[in-house]
């Protein structure tokens, strides 16, 4: 089996679009594979429920890095994973996974999707997405009480205590690792660049770094 093309790492704030560059940018290419960090919070059963809805998931240590690590060197060497699968009414795995084939592109998103350093040894591309902190908030609260269930005022209050701080603390410091950031999310000038650079490269040798 085949090994990637080129291996994409977007990294930055809750709601800034992470997930949209990431479909936008690889239109045209036969197969990607994504890598959402998302999945990838650590399995805690033997947690009970209400504990494990005060934990901090905005944390450098709600994820489970060997795991992330692990399975983005498979699909780099070209070899299939099993995902975990998360549901966030319960704040847990679930004990289904879904079986992942590497693609031309592998793109790893998530708020902390820079942050790791081994993480960040296996990736061509590491893209920082900045959007406006009140289109962040917005799309949040959007996401998490329409798609998530959450209510309201239970979202707000995570933004201000855990989310926003820890955006500050970890999530924003890793705009430094990237080789390009994003300025106003999917912006057409960004995106048809990166379109372009993608399928300049699948088939074809790792891509040159970005010139400052």
């Amino acid at each position: 089996m085949a090994v990637p093309s080129l291996v994409l790492g977007i990294g930055g704030g809750t709601g800034a679009g992470k997930t949209t560059i990431a479909r936008r940018i690889t239109e045209g290419v036969d197969s990607v594979s994504v890598v959402p960090l998302d999945n990838y919070y650590r399995e805690r059963s033997g947690v009970p429920v209400e504990e494990r809805r005060e934990i901090n998931y905005d944390h450098p240590d709600a994820f489970d890095w060997p795991l992330v690590r692990e399975q983005l060197s498979a699909l780099c060497e070209g070899r299939p994973i099993e995902m975990p699968q998360y549901d966030f009414t319960v704040h847990n795995r679930t004990d289904e996974t879904v079986r992942v084939e590497p693609g031309e592109v592998v793109v790893v998103e998530g708020i902390l999707a820079l942050y790791d350093d081994d993480l960040g040894g296996m990736l061509d591309l590491r893209l920082y997405v900045e959007t406006d902190a009140d289109v962040r908030i917005l799309r949040r609260i959007r996401r998490d009480v329409v798609e998530r269930g959450r209510d309201l005022e239970g979202v707000i209050d995570q933004y201000l205590s855990t989310v926003k701080p820890m955006h500050e603390q970890f999530v924003r410091p890793t705009k430094a690792e990237a080789d390009l950031v994003i300025p106003e999310g999917a912006n057409e000038t960004a995106v048809d660049l990166l379109r372009e650079r993608v399928r300049g490269v699948v088939g074809s040798d790792p891509p040159e770094p970005f010139s400052e």
